[in-house]
């Protein structure tokens, strides 16, 4: 069986020796760069491979650029060959609870044409939570268990992208005004508002712009939703524009997946990412900006 969207602790369990199945551990965190990778080296889910968000998920930073661009295709079909992953792998990404990180690997190998990848529901602490095994050995010990190369076919989906001209374009044609095509920013309330910037040079959002915080897709613990609440949650935000009209943004492209993948839980599927997202749009300062009154 496939896993598109979303997997338990105890269905990865099941497949832990599956050789068609690799694990991808995605830990990270913003303020601390290196948490995530030191995370993986004291204690990982069997198996599992470590990509990092900065050099693994995302091309190098340029001028014109957001904090996460894309990778390059070539270059990112290349890493996913040395993890072993072809077009018969099942890929499974997890980070530390919620999946705001390893949802950005859900959606890059979907955006290059693998369905086959699921994020595992609630994360690492899920796993922990449920005394899953956990691998401790020595990194330098475990080198020569990788998994063997397989080669990784590309098949990248432009329509799954939208570029920084395009969206300039939407706003100039007041697309967004007329509500046929709706931004939806996945950043938390305050900064959406520009209250509070502590990460980008500039606070508030994009005009027209929606917030559906990626945080409103979790419970308490980092799992997601049910299907109908994340469906509901959708609607209140969306108003009746339809999912295949809707563009998804954050403050880097990385928690958009987030919100890309709870749409997909609740069976909302079309809409694309804003890859540049706020620190890219930010980069022109003749761009507008908006901040919410209190």
């Amino acid at each position: 069986m496939s896993h598109t969207t979303l997997i338990t602790p105890r269905q990865l369990a099941a497949r832990l020796e599956d050789r068609d199945l690799a694990v991808i551990d995605c830990r990270f965190d913003l303020g601390r760069p290196e948490w995530g990778r030191e995370a993986y080296a004291s204690a990982r889910i069997p198996h599992a491979l470590y990509a990092h968000l900065d050099h693994d998920l995302s091309g190098k930073v340029a001028a014109s650029t957001g904090r996460h661009p894309l990778p390059p295709v070539a270059e990112m079909a290349e890493r996913l060959g040395r993890w072993g992953i072809d077009a018969q792998v099942q890929v499974v990404a997890y980070d530390q609870s919620s999946g705001a990180y390893a949802a950005r690997l859900w959606w890059l190998l979907r955006w290059l044409g693998h369905t086959r990848v699921a994020v595992l529901d609630g994360g690492f602490a899920a796993w922990q939570e449920e005394r899953l095994p956990l691998d401790t050995t020595p990194l330098e010990a475990r080198a020569r268990h990788e998994r063997p190369a397989r080669r990784f076919d590309p098949r990248p989906d432009v329509d799954m992208v939208v570029s920084t001209t395009a969206l300039e374009e939407l706003i100039a044609s007041r697309r967004f005004a007329a509500a046929d095509v709706v931004l939806v920013d996945a950043r938390s309330a305050d900064r959406f508002a520009g209250r509070s910037e502590t990460i980008d040079p500039v606070a508030g959002h994009i005009p027209g712009a929606r917030n559906h915080p990626s945080t409103n897709n979790v419970d308490a613990a980092g799992r997601f939703l049910a299907r109908g609440t994340l469906r509901e949650r959708f609607a209140n935000t969306l108003e009746g524009v339809p999912p295949d009209a809707t563009i998804c943004m954050c403050g880097s492209g990385v928690t958009a997946c987030h919100n890309l993948l709870a749409m997909e839980v609740a069976g909302l599927q079309g809409a694309r990412l804003y890859a540049g997202s706020w620190s890219e749009w930010i980069r022109d300062p003749k761009h507008p900006v908006a901040v919410c009154n209190e």
